[in-house]
């Protein structure tokens, strides 16, 4: 018996499947590419080649498309992904305190104590501080993102760079390599001006407590982990899944929630389950459209975004006063 996971941002779509243990048995990591749905199916159908829909006990969804996930893959759970990047750290190391997560297209920092989330903080201003940055940077230069982390611990002297905007850090590289320093050391300064922008701004006033843990797809980078470590001068922990760990606190979240279904114990196979929301793994054949409008009825004018498949509303959400909305036990 298995628990789904799955967490839907701007540059990845990443569905986890754990076990009765909490342990990870499969894991995706998908381009999202602007077109979430159409991620979110495609994890489906190659999950589908491996597993039976009856085997997935619970669905949880996550990430800034985690509404929309929910609605495709019928998630019996819906959370943001501070909470499930706090479960997923938590689980993985009850001593954490501090969360550093740099994802492609924002990044932010959480608190813990004791496994609770006491504070949080996010940047979607600026792609300075992101992995978008990164990506960028790693084109023009004519390099592989994933080779980045290697020329910056060759680096023996890192060169300043602005780190403040992309832009500025952008024309500030561009100058460094003008005037002759090597690519490890721009890098290197790179790394460093991404961390600057990051301690200076998401966790500006925060106290950054160890044990810290890093994660995110940008937690690859091992130049961007040993600045974090000079920074703050204290050991950084990454996750072995680092890439997934909003999709695998989301799983251990409908795990959580499956226990509860079951008065509060945990489930085995000889034990009767209420049953998940899951469409199974078949909604990844789906032939999913969205409609969207604008409400005029009221002075918000909401955006509507109606899903339908087969000509049938599955799905809605951004109408603020819920009109458009179908009762929970018709969505399912």
């Amino acid at each position: 018996m298995y628990y789904l996971g799955i967490d839907v941002g701007s540059v990845s779509t990443d569905l986890v499947i754990i076990n009765e243990e909490k342990k990870i048995i499969d894991q995706l990591y998908l381009k999202t590419m602007g077109n979430p749905i159409e991620a979110v199916q495609d994890g489906l159908r190659k999950l589908g080649q491996v597993y039976e829909s009856k085997e997935i006990l619970g669905v949880g969804a996550t990430g800034s498309g985690r509404t929309l996930a929910a609605f495709v893959s019928g998630a019996d759970i819906v959370k943001n992904e501070i909470t499930a990047h706090g479960v997923a750290s938590a689980a993985f190391d009850s001593d954490i305190s501090t969360i550093i997560e740099i994802g492609g297209q924002d990044s932010k920092i959480i608190l813990l104590k004791d496994g609770v989330i006491t504070d949080f903080a996010m940047n979607t201003v600026c792609a300075a501080g992101t992995g978008s940055f990164l990506d960028r940077q790693a084109e023009r230069l004519g390099l592989e993102l994933k080779d980045l982390g290697a020329y910056a611990l060759r680096s023996e002297n890192p060169v300043r760079i602005a780190g403040r905007c992309a832009v500025f850090a952008e024309s500030d590289i561009i100058h460094k390599q003008q005037l002759g320093c090597t690519m490890e050391d721009i890098i290197a300064g790179m790394s460093k001006a991404l961390v600057r922008n990051y301690l200076n701004n998401v966790a500006k006033g925060k106290e950054l407590l160890p044990k810290i843990c890093f994660q995110g797809g940008v937690a690859a980078n091992e130049g961007i982990r040993k600045a974090l470590e000079e920074a703050l001068n204290t050991e950084i922990l990454v996750p072995e899944y680092h890439k997934v760990m909003g999709a695998y606190g989301s799983a251990l979240l409908a795990k959580e929630l499956v226990k509860e279904k079951n008065g509060g114990t945990e489930k085995t196979s000889l034990m009767p389950c209420k049953k998940t929301r899951f469409k199974g793994f078949e909604a990844g054949n789906e032939d999913i459209s969205t409609e969207t409008f604008e409400c005029c009825d009221c002075s918000n004018n909401c955006e509507v975004v109606i899903l339908r498949s087969a000509g049938q509303q599955i799905g809605c959400f951004s109408d603020r006063c819920g009109k458009y909305q179908l009762a929970e036990d018709d969505l399912h």
